[in-house]
C-alpha cells in the first residue's frame, strides 16, 4: 500500500514496514527458497509500486504474477492477514497490465535488433569463447565501417560469409579473422534459431520508454511471459541484461527522485551470472551501480543472496529474505552468509531465525530516509490486493486487444533493407559479372578450339593432297614403266611372229600363186580375198600360244587390210 510517499509492504511485531520512496532506486533482494513466498511478495511490492505511479518491469515464469491485472478477493487466510495488522475492509483492486512475449504468443512481440544487442551481450548468448567473441567484435566493426545495417540474424550470417569470404583483405586494419571462429559463429546462430530466439531479432524493435508508461495515475505493470523462454536461460538472462543496460544507455540523468521513474524486477537472478565473463559482470556492476541515476531501481529475485556477487550485492539496500533451508553443509553455508548481509537485531539470531521461518513470513531490512539499512525485522508480508494466481487466456486475450496502438505495433513485422539485401545483391551482381567473364572465357575457349580444329583439318587436307599427289605420280611412273614393259615385249613378239607369219605367208602365197596361174583374171579378185583369209587362219593356226594367236591374228588383219 502507498501513503505519503511510503510504500507499505510488510508489518512486524514493531508495526509497518515500508519502502521510503526516494531510496527505492537504491535496488533490491527478495531471496528464499522454492515455496517461501517469493512470488507473492513480489506481486506486493510491484503493485505498491503501481499505486504510486510507479511503472514495473517483471518476468512471469509460471503465469502467476498475470493475476495482478484482476480484482483480488477475500479469502480465510487473507482475513487472518488483516486481523493481525489491523487492516478493515481492504480495498481489492487490479494494476493497468501489459503482456509481452519475445515468442509474441502470449503477449505483444518484444524483440530487438542485433546492432541493438551489441557483440558482447551476444557473445554471451552464443557460448562463444575469448578468440570467437573477438571476431564477431571485428565483424561489427566492419559492418558499422561500410554501413551495413545488422537487424536479424540473417543479417549478422550474411555479414558473417561476408567477412569470412574476404578475411585477407580485413587482416591488416582489423586483425586476423580464422575460418574456424567464423564457422563456431555461424553453427552459434544455427542452434539460437532452432531454439526458437531468431524471433527475437527483427523489427520494430521495443523501444524502452514504452515501460515508463502510467494509466490513470498508476503505473503499468509490463509482464514478459516467461514460461517457454525459461527453457532457453542463455537467451532470457541475456534479453534481461540487454533490457537493462539498454535502459541505462536511453533514459537521461535524473538523480535522485521522490519515487523511481522505473523498478524492473529480475526474477531467477542466478541466470544472470552463470557462464557470464568477468569483463561482463563488471560492466554490470557499474551499470547496476549508475542507473539508480537514471531513476531505476532493481530487484533481483533468487534463491539465496550467494547467486549474487559481492560486489553487487553490496548495492542492493532494501532486502527481503525468505525462509532457507539448511540440510547440507554448503546450505548452512549459504544460511550464515544470508544472515551476515542484515544488520543484526539484538532480539533474536538472524541466521536461527532464517531456517524459522513461516511461508509469508520473511527477514525485512529497508533503508531509512538517510540511506542506512535499517535493523533486519522478522515479519510477515502484507497480501496482495490484485488477483492471486494465473488469469485465462480470454482475460489475457481482452488486455492484449485494449492496449494502445503504438504498443500493438510491436505485433506486426517488418523487414528493411539491411545487411542480408544488401550483400545478396551485391553477391548477385558478382556471380552475374563472374558467370559473365565466365561464358566470355568460354567463348574464347571455343573459338580458340575451333580455330584449332580449324588449322588442323586444313593440315590434315594438305597432308592428304600432298599423299594422293605423291600416290598419283607413283600410279603414273608405275604406268609408264609397265607400258614401256609391254612396248618392249609386244614389239619382240611381234617381230618374231611377224618373220613366223612372212615365212608361212609366203610359202602359202608361193603355192598359190603356182597352183593358179592357169585361172582367168575375172576370178582373181574374188581368190584373193578367199586366199587372205585363208592365209591369216593358216598362220594363226601355225602359233603356238593363245597371246600369240591373238596377237598374229591382230598382225596379219592389218597387213591385209
Amino acid at each position: 500500500m502507498y501513503t505519503n510517499e511510503s510504500l507499505y509492504i510488510a508489518h512486524s511485531a514493531n508495526g509497518p514496514i515500508s519502502l521510503v520512496g526516494k531510496m527505492c532506486n537504491r535496488h533490491g533482494l527478495i531471496a528464499g527458497a522454492t515455496g517461501t513466498g517469493k512470488t507473492v511478495t513480489l506481486q506486493v511490492i510491484a503493485e505498491t509500486f503501481s499505486q504510486a505511479g510507479v511503472p514495473c518491469f517483471m518476468a512471469d515464469m509460471k503465469g502467476d504474477l498475470s493475476g495482478i491485472s484482476q480484482v483480488g478477493k477475500t479469502s480465510s487466510f487473507i482475513e487472518k492477514r488483516c486481523r493481525e495488522f489491523g487492516i478493515e475492509n481492504p480495498e481489492y483492486q487490479a494494476c493497468p497490465v501489459r503482456f509481452f512475449d519475445v515468442y509474441g504468443e502470449q503477449g505483444h512481440s518484444l524483440r530487438t535488433t542485433v546492432s541493438a544487442m551489441g557483440p558482447q551481450l551476444l557473445s554471451r548468448l552464443m557460448g562463444l569463447n575469448e578468440t570467437q567473441a573477438g571476431v564477431l567484435n571485428i565483424v561489427f566493426r566492419i559492418a558499422d565501417d561500410v554501413e551495413l545495417l545488422l537487424i536479424d540474424l540473417k543479417d549478422l550470417r550474411s555479414m558473417l560469409d561476408f567477412v569470412g569470404s574476404n578475411a585477407s583483405k580485413f587482416t591488416t586494419k582489423y586483425g586476423n579473422i580464422s575460418a574456424a571462429s567464423v564457422g563456431a559463429i555461424q553453427r552459434s546462430i544455427l542452434a539460437i534459431e532452432s531454439e526458437g530466439g531468431d524471433k527475437f531479432f527483427g523489427e520494430p524493435a521495443f523501444d524502452v520508454e514504452d515501460l515508463l508508461d502510467t494509466e490513470n495515475g498508476r503505473g503499468i505493470m509490463n509482464v514478459l511471459a516467461a514460461d517457454r523462454l525459461m527453457l532457453n536461460p542463455k537467451l532470457y538472462s541475456t534479453f534481461l541484461l540487454w533490457l537493462m543496460t539498454e535502459l541505462y544507455a536511453r533514459l537521461p540523468e535524473v538523480g535522485d527522485l521522490p519515487l523511481p521513474k522505473l523498478i524492473f524486477f529480475f526474477d531467477e537472478a542466478h541466470m544472470l551470472f552463470d557462464g557470464t565473463s568477468k569483463a561482463l559482470v563488471d560492466k554490470l556492476e557499474q551499470v547496476i551501480r549508475l542507473i539508480r541515476s537514471k531513476g531505476v531501481g532493481i530487484y533481483f529475485i533468487t534463491q539465496s543472496p550467494t547467486d549474487i556477487p559481492e560486489n553487487i550485492l553490496g548495492q542492493l539496500g532494501n532486502r527481503v529474505q525468505h525462509a532457507l533451508r539448511a540440510y547440507t553443509p554448503k546450505d548452512q553455508k549459504a544460511v550464515r552468509t544470508a544472515a551476515q548481509t542484515f544488520r543484526a537485531n539484538p532480539e533474536f539470531k538472524t541466521e536461527d531465525a532464517i531456517m524459522e521461518l513461516e511461508t509469508g513470513e520473511a527477514l525485512v531490512s529497508v533503508l531509512d530516509a538517510k540511506g542506512a539499512p535499517t535493523v533486519v525485522e522478522r515479519a510477515r508480508i502484507l497480501f496482495p490486493l490484485s488477483q492471486i494466481g494465473a488469469i485465462t487466456e480470454g482475460q489475457r486475450l481482452d488486455i492484449r486487444n485494449a492496449a494502445p496502438a503504438r504498443i500493438k505495433a510491436y505485433d506486426s513485422f517488418f523487414d528493411r533493407e539491411s545487411a542480408y539485401e544488401v550483400l545478396s545483391a551485391t553477391k548477385a551482381e558478382a556471380d552475374a559479372e563472374a558467370a559473365r567473364v565466365e561464358e566470355e572465357k568460354e567463348l574464347a575457349r571455343q573459338a580458340k578450339e575451333e580455330e584449332k580444329a580449324r588449322r588442323e583439318a586444313e593440315r590434315e587436307a594438305a597432308r592428304q593432297a600432298k599423299e594422293e599427289e605423291r600416290e598419283r605420280k607413283a600410279q603414273e611412273k608405275e604406268s609408264k614403266k609397265s607400258s614401256s614393259f609391254a612396248r618392249t615385249i609386244f614389239g619382240t613378239l611381234a617381230a618374231a611372229v611377224a618373220t613366223s607369219v612372212a615365212r608361212s605367208v609366203g610359202n602359202e602365197v608361193a603355192k598359190k600363186i603356182t597352183g593358179s596361174s592357169s585361172s582367168s583374171s575375172s576370178s582373181s579378185k574374188k581368190s584373193t580375198k578367199s586366199t587372205s583369209g585363208k592365209i591369216i587362219e593358216s598362220a594363226t593356226k601355225s602359233a603356238t600360244t593363245t597371246a600369240t594367236r591373238t596377237l598374229t591374228k591382230e598382225i596379219l588383219k592389218s597387213i591385209f587390210k
